[in-house]
């Protein structure tokens, strides 16, 4: 076998290159903010919800209820708007010739992670609205109506963008090992 010429040296690193460290480090922080938002939602789905699904309706819309303004911070913000936003931030700096194969990845990655967003504002975020409703002087019956219109569809929605946001760390992550050309 012989040895390569420094021209198709150049070019055998030109072709596994990444385009730039800055759009680099946008995917890898897409990637993780992803992986951390589906780790929650996963959380929530086979340990959080379970558990609160084994209390009386009152303690369960308490506790739903002091979740859902504890999580409302920089942190939970910053990884839930950055999953769409530095996802879109990639695909910026990969929008370039020779990239197009990754950024049809990051593409998909990022209609998944709107997917998930989309999710959270207009199904879930509106179902914590209405079960914050709740007041101490509200009766048994009116607190097992407000859980039952809440908790199946929260858990089934919860789900779905768990989901999304699952399969968009796995498209990201494949994302940075595809090859760039140029």
């Amino acid at each position: 076998m012989e040895r390569p010429t420094a021209g198709q040296y150049r070019q055998l690193m030109t072709f596994t290159k990444l385009p730039q460290p800055l759009g680099t480090t946008a995917l890898i922080v897409a990637l993780l903010s992803s992986g951390l938002l589906a780790g929650l939602y996963y959380a929530y789905a086979v340990s959080v919800m379970p558990a609160l699904g084994a209390f009386d309706d009152r303690t369960f819309i308490d506790v739903m209820n002091k979740i859902n303004v504890v999580i409302v911070n920089p942190p939970f913000l910053l990884t839930f708007l950055g999953s769409v936003g530095f996802t879109a931030l990639a695909g910026a700096f990969y929008f370039k010739p020779g990239a197009r194969p990754v950024l049809i990845w990051i593409g998909i990655g990022l209609a998944l992670n709107l997917a998930s967003l989309a999710v959270t504002s207009v199904v879930n975020v509106p179902l914590n609205d209405k079960l914050a409703t709740a007041t101490a002087s509200s009766s048994p019956a009116d607190l097992a109506s407000l859980r039952q219109q809440f908790e199946t569809s929260w858990v089934r929605w919860n789900m779905i963008r768990a989901l999304a946001n699952t399969a968009a760390t796995g498209v990201l992550a494949w994302a940075l090992a595809v090859p760039v050309r140029g």
